[in-house]
């Protein structure tokens, strides 16, 4: 780790359970230590204990534990800690107030509008940092120079800015000293455009500190990047957590003589830099304990392995960490965790809730791991505190971890080894389960044995942890096949070989000190220094110069803080990045210059133009060559090498190993003898055939059956992966086999989402994610869809089926079909499906379907966007496909399909597309996706045979079948009890008039429904009809929220119902209806009634608030979040969207930098949530002051009826649209309508509030039901992915 020099050298990883000790020794020997972070009864702080215990140790001396340390023999420290991530965890950071502009109080607690969990009715969502909230009077807007304007004054991204209203001083030192008397000392400053104006942040900066404030967090120095939503969360958590992170700190200080004054410490950030532990923050801790386990494997799996590219593979106790290195490595610069978007350079590592103590479950005929994880107290059953069965269990049963190589530790006096019997006992519950499934359920098969059924869990853990593993390699243009499996942390060791074989990896290198990587990724990382500031040049020659010098400053800021630090200049090397993105997209791309030299057409820290591209290309799979670049952030990376190595004289062979016992491991097909082998007992180039295990005192490694274990000359295990031993698998239901089956029907629909993300250029597929891709059964029957956008739930199906009748034996193979119509199972023309039947030798008709759904930005129509709000018949909105084939016998029929879209141009009002490159590109993309499903699906048919593909089709749409029953079943076994009828029915209205009635018959025997729409009001002349396939949409979402937990959304959800809905009614109106209000509007009310049928909640907002603005040259659409309705057992959340919408809205400094308005107020509508025993959620005030002339249309609803209350609890309040003129007058638009606006006209959108639950007045507690316990909190790239496609 460094040169001998008579000093001790310490690497300490404090993570949530364990702390793990790496030390450097005097004279270059290593010690390894791991201790409990957490054991009051013996000491204060792990690190500083484990210090003590090496020198004791190494010195032969006795070191009382209650005196300081002394640091004479110490050189460094180097540390790594959740002290960070478990404070934000735990919400046990600092008291903080947020200071804010004024008109945006509540901005960071409606953030995106997003909610986290599409399904949870409850929406829960993660608390706010700060505790009290002061609105700034302040503002600053970007200059456009109309009349009247004051000077403007240019901000530090080179951007013109007209300073409206300089900060109020003297009225804010008052509120200032309010919260210092009630005992807040933290501030997060977040005004509007300070990543380029930080004045008015400095002054109030200043005036804090004068006044007394211990830390003060400006978002202008937190993060200088545009968009004041993530910004904000991490100055907020930057003020929660420094404090906390500052006070650990001064108390591990305490534990050494002169409080480590002479003695280098350095603490790992979340970017996989080491930092000063003076410039230490909160907001890029988050990830240190992590990071240090990827600069790990960097530093020697990646260097052993001679450059191949590296997956890491951590698996914990509570989840899983899969990160890549190729050479460099890979940041984020936007993530959430534990519900905080933090904007800071973080390492890719995405965690997955799948680890040793991932909780497992037998649900409705399907093997489930996790999230639920049993976590360190209880533990696992094997711990002997009671705990729940859990995937180390499993392990334990199956022999493949072995009691007495484990400390005594466990039980409830923490003295005695791991127990079997308690794994055993726990395990044969769930197996009795499993059991009473197969004997009596609906296809009888034989009992599995204990041992079958922890295989089953076991396997259906691994093929959940290889769904992200291939989800971010895919997602980058990678071959998962192509890299090297690193495993490391303690429970990777049992699983790394079936991963790598799930994933076609030839390689496992496993580090000998994996136990403890993150350690020794700390003694081998390197000081970071980093500088970046905003910028909005465009990225051509007139900018290189400027560029070069911005780049210039920040590098000698870089240097000189490195330098400062003690490092000559010849250890110290910058890199140079630009943030870039093409003009007018979002999709920026930080890129270094690193394999791109200065060209002569470049600037003069090389060529960044290229890189981009070159990596465009790669993730993306086209470029845009034609359209302008531009530059969002300057960035420079400096690093300080620290000189630090690993020095191992690797251990000679004396014979052949030596077996230090035999066991016997449970693997396909039974047990098998398994020799046991001691690493530390092994030498260079020992070699092992599996089956075996290698056991150190940290880790328990697998080597299964057809793999080969060799030592290498640095220590290090590297297992080379056979070939799986083929398993037969029947077409009959096998639990495990059908579990395993959802995940690659899951994955194979993910994937096609991906390539068609890659491949597509319009902004909505691209990067609004506004798509989903789907894999339907010989019938056209739903199998898999990803992803989850609730309006495309079941309606694509409708499409496939529609097609089937259609067309009947006219399908072909190389045919490819176009649909939208809504008689089709089109939800709304601008939702193009593609259809690709998929054809099998020897079979003479299509053997399974593969379809996307985009949503194109334009198909013509009387408005721009396909979207209008008077439209009142289909021809209006825009080009109709009933049944079109785009592809036929394999060429693509472009002429047709762009006379297709040029056609609504005939219609007298109507255009044609306007936008025929995006739609014919989108298509081809589409086209695309469906070929990666044919693809997938081909190989799975190939592993195990078209009849068991196709039956574990219909397997697993019997499995949601299930599921649905039994939850109707449950429901209408309660209400037996209740004695209430088995019949419930509801009735709401559009603001029309029209209602909306249903009644549902429960049959209790059968656990089926009938779902009867009779009496819904007839087909309207407006656009508010909503097509069936709407209906069906609503009705899988709602199914979906009462079951209550993870099931696959398929066909099979629908198999236990039967839906009445009239023809010619607003349900399922006439083929010439128009229709987009049906999607947008409708779909809301259909669920408000469902939900309040089954007395699930009281309604929600009930509208999307649709508001576009546009002139000649822009045009601009958001929706706009609302109240959540109240439940049994909580509020409703304020200012979210709910039910069939989840979509983000654009940041406030975007908007404002893009469209010609200023957004004055966006904040909670307070008091428009319902009153009840649990109160619905408030809805939003968002205020849009116009700077240009433009036309403002609304498509809004419960502006008539208001959003029901349930069980004595009151209705939210109505929603209401105002237009204020400019002189003063104001004009309430009503819900549904087009006006011209002009400069200085404000839009008033008040959103409505969600019903309450429960009698106001009555202070008894409401029965509640159950809320799902919580998940552990996923995070990185694969999680972002998914959140932002679940948010269109």
């Amino acid at each position: 780790m460094g040169r001998p020099e008579g000093r001790f050298h310490f690497a300490i990883d404090r993570g949530g359970t364990f702390t793990d000790v790496f030390a450097q020794c005097p004279g270059g020997h290593v010690r390894v230590l791991k201790l409990l972070s957490e054991d009051p009864a013996n000491y204060v702080d792990a690190p500083t204990e484990g210090i003590r215990r090496i020198l004791e140790q190494e010195g032969g001396m006795l070191l009382p534990r209650d005196r300081p340390l002394d640091t004479s023999r110490i050189a460094s420290i180097r540390m790594g800690t959740t002290v960070a991530t478990n404070a934000l965890l735990e919400r046990r950071g600092e008291r903080v107030a947020l200071l804010v502009t004024r008109g945006f109080r509540d901005l960071l607690h409606v953030g995106t509008q997003a909610r986290e969990d599409l399904f949870d009715l409850a929406v829960p969502m993660p608390e706010m940092l700060y505790e009290e909230v002061l609105e700034v009077d302040e503002r600053v807007v970007l200059y456009r120079g109309e009349p009247g304007a004051g000077t403007p004054v240019k901000g530090r991204t080179g951007d013109l800015l007209e300073v409206q209203q300089p900060v109020d001083l003297g009225g804010l030192r008052g509120k200032l000293e309010g919260l210092l008397s009630r005992g807040i000392r933290s501030l997060a400053v977040v005004l509007m455009h300070s990543y380029t104006w930080a004045q008015h942040e400095q002054q109030v900066g200043a005036l804090a500190r004068e006044l007394g404030f211990t830390h003060v967090s400006l978002s202008s120095e937190a993060m200088p990047m545009v968009r004041i939503v993530p910004r904000g969360h991490t100055a907020c958590a930057d003020a929660y957590l420094t404090p906390t992170i500052q006070r650990y700190v001064q108390g591990f200080r305490r534990g050494f003589q002169g409080q480590l004054k002479d003695v280098q410490v350095l603490f790992m950030r979340s970017d996989g830099g080491l930092a000063p532990v003076d410039s230490f923050s909160g907001s890029r801790a988050v990830l240190s304990g992590p990071a240090g386990g990827v600069v790990g494997y960097s530093a020697t799996t990646y260097r052993v392995e001679g450059g191949h590219p590296v997956i890491g593979f951590d698996m914990g106790g509570t989840s899983t960490d899969v990160s890549r290195y190729a050479g460099e490595f890979e940041h984020v610069f936007e993530a959430s965790t534990a519900g905080v978007t933090l904007q800071a350079p973080q390492l890719d590592i995405n965690t997955v809730a799948a680890g040793g103590g991932s909780r497992l479950f037998f649900r409705s005929g399907l093997f489930v791991v996790g999230p639920e994880s049993a976590g360190a107290h209880p533990g696992p059953a094997c711990y002997r505190k009671g705990g729940p069965v859990t995937v180390t269990d499993a392990n334990l049963v199956l022999g493949r971890l072995l009691p007495a190589s484990f400390p005594r530790i466990f039980g409830p006096g923490e003295d005695q080894p791991l127990s079997l019997e308690a794994s055993r006992k726990a395990l044969e519950a769930v197996a009795t389960e499993v059991n009473s499934f197969l004997t009596n359920g609906p296809c009888p098969a034989s009992p599995l044995s204990l041992e079958e059924v922890a295989m089953g869990f076991v396997r259906v853990a691994n093929e959940a942890m290889c769904r992200p593993i291939r989800a971010l390699t895919q997602a980058r243009g990678h071959d998962p096949s192509a890299h090297v499996l690193a495993c490391f942390g303690g429970a990777g060791g049992q699983h790394a070989c079936a991963i790598a074989r799930a994933l076609g990896m030839d390689t496992v290198h496993i580090h000998r000190h994996s136990g403890l990587l993150s350690a020794l990724g700390l003694a081998l990382a390197d000081v970071v220094h980093e500088a970046q500031e905003p910028c909005s040049l465009p990225y051509a020659p007139e900018t290189f110069v400027q560029l070069d010098q911005r780049l210039s400053r920040l590098e000698e800021q870089c240097v000189d803080a490195l330098r400062a630090q003690g490092f000559p200049r010849a250890q110290i090397s910058t890199e140079s990045f630009l943030h870039l993105r093409y003009q007018g997209t979002d999709c920026a791309l930080m890129v270094s210059a690193h394999q791109h030299p200065a060209t002569a057409c470049s600037p003069r820290a090389g060529d960044f133009g290229a890189g981009f591209v070159e990596r465009y290309m790669r993730e993306f799979g086209f470029t845009i060559p034609e359209r302008p670049v531009v530059v969002d952030d300057v960035r420079v990376r400096g690093t300080g090498h620290s000189g630090l190595r690993l020095e191992f004289v690797p251990k000679a062979q004396s014979g052949p190993p030596r077996v230090d016992k035999m066991t016997r491991c449970y693997f396909e097909g039974g047990y098998q003898e398994t020799p046991v082998y001691l690493l530390g007992e092994l030498g260079d180039g020992h070699k092992l055939q599996g089956p075996c295990l290698i056991i150190d005192s940290n880790s328990t490694i697998l080597v299964e059956p057809g793999c080969q274990a060799e030592v290498t000359e640095t220590g290090d295990i590297r297992i080379s992966v056979g070939a799986e031993v083929p398993s037969t698998v029947g077409a009959q239901l096998d639990p495990i086999h059908l579990s395993i089956f959802s995940h690659r029907f899951m994955s194979i629909a993910e994937q096609m989402g991906r390539i068609l993300q890659r491949t597509a250029i319009s902004t909505n597929i691209k990067e609004r994610l506004d798509f989903s891709c789907a894999l339907f059964g010989p019938d056209g029957g739903l199998v898999s869809n990803a992803p989850h956008i609730p309006v495309h739930l079941g309606a694509m199906q409708e499409t496939v089926q529609f097609q089937i009748q259609h067309l009947g034996a006219d399908l072909h193979p190389g045919d490819v079909l176009l649909s939208n119509h809504p008689s089709a199972g089109g939800s709304h023309l601008p939702d193009l499906t593609v259809i690709t039947p998929v054809f099998w030798p020897g079979q003479t008709r299509p053997v399974f379907y593969v379809a996307s759904r985009g949503h194109h930005a334009d198909i013509g129509g009387i408005t721009p966007g396909s979207m209008p709000p008077h439209s009142t018949t289909l021809q209006q909105e825009g080009a109709v496909f009933l049944s079109f084939r785009l592809v036929q016998a394999g060429v693509f029929q472009e002429e047709a399909v762009t006379e297709a879209l040029r056609a609504p141009g005939k219609i007298p009002g109507c255009s044609g597309t306007r936008n025929l490159h995006d739609n014919l590109s989108d298509l081809r993309a589409q086209v695309a996706a469906n070929q990666k499903g044919i693809q997938l699906v081909g190989e799975l048919i190939g592993q195990y045979g078209l009849d068991v593909v196709q039956a574990y089709m219909g397997h697993i749409q019997a499995n949601a079948e299930l599921a649905v029953r039994d939850m109707l079943r449950a429901f209408g076994t309660s209400r037996q009890a209740r004695g209430l009828p088995l019949e419930v029915s509801a009735e709401d209205h559009m603001d029309d008039g029209s209602p909306i009635r249903l009644r549902v018959q429960i049959n209790l025997s059968q656990g089926s429904a009938v779902f009867d729409f009779s009496g819904t009001g007839p087909e309207v002349f407006g656009n508010l009809n909503a097509p069936r396939a709407i209906t069906l949409s609503a009705l899988i979402y709602c199914l979906r929220c009462l079951v209550g937990c993870d099931i696959p959304l398929n066909q099979g959800c629908l198999a236990p119902v039967r839906v009445v809905i009239p023809k010619g009614s607003i349900l399922d109106p006439s083929p010439e209806a128009a229709v987009v209000g049906g999607n947008v509007l409708t779909s809301q009310r259909v669920v408000d009634v469902i939900l309040g049928a089954f007395g699930a909640c009281a309604a929600s907002q009930g509208c999307m608030n649709n508001v576009t603005l546009g002139n000649a040259h822009m045009g601009y659409y958001e929706t706009v979040a609302g109240g959540a309705g109240a439940g049994p057992g909580w509020h409703g959340r304020s200012g979210v969207h709910s039910h069939m919408t989840n979509t983000r809205i654009t940041d406030p400094e975007i908007l404002e930098s893009r469209y010609p308005v200023i957004l004055r107020r966006f904040e909670l509508r307070l008091g428009s949530g319902g009153r009840g025993r649990f109160r619905g959620g408030d809805g939003v005030i968002r205020e849009l002051l116009f700077r240009e002339e433009a036309l403002l249309s609304v498509l809004t609803e419960r502006r008539a009826f208001q959003p029901y209350g349930l069980m004595g609890g009151e209705p939210g309040t109505r929603g209401l649209n105002l237009l204020i003129r400019k002189d003063g007058r104001t004009v309430n638009l009503g819900g549904k309508t087009s006006v011209p606006v002009c400069p200085g006209d404000v839009f008033c959108l008040h959103t409505p509030g969600g019903g309450g639950y429960g009698d106001p007045e009555d202070p008894a507690p409401l029965p509640a039901l159950l809320l799902q316990p919580k998940a552990f909190p996923e995070r990185g790239s694969v999680y972002e992915y998914r959140r932002a496609q679940e948010t269109v």
